[in-house]
């Protein structure tokens, strides 16, 4: 998925070959901000507007910008990969579920 970034958030980019129009919404929201625009410069021109926009009725709500999420989340492995990672989690004596979010914290950390 093409993306841009601005202030901290993420914005989808698709092309609509009908409408000869770039289209997008604001991710990791609680709601649904979208912008437009027919070349790339105004895609995001109209990407920065909306998050300035969005940025600006938060404040005026009062509401967090920022999607809050619960920290749960369920993941789907092969059984091969389940068995793996039990294995290596119990060698390292430690539980498949901290086994994993190190796994996860390691990658993002090396991604940012």
């Amino acid at each position: 998925m093409n993306t841009l970034k601005y202030k901290g958030f993420i914005g989808s980019v698709a092309f609509s070959e009908t409408d000869g129009v770039f289209f997008g919404k604001i991710e990791g929201i609680d709601g649904l901000v979208n912008f437009e625009g027919e070349s790339v410069t105004e895609l995001t021109n109209s990407f920065h507007e909306a998050v300035e926009d969005y940025l600006a009725y938060c404040e005026e709500e009062g509401i967090e910008p920022h999607k809050s999420y619960s920290g749960t989340l369920n993941i789907r492995l092969t059984p091969d990969i389940h068995n793996r990672v039990a294995v290596l989690a119990k060698q390292a004596g430690i539980s498949i579920n901290a086994f994993i979010r190190n796994a996860v914290e390691k990658q993002v950390a090396a991604m940012l």
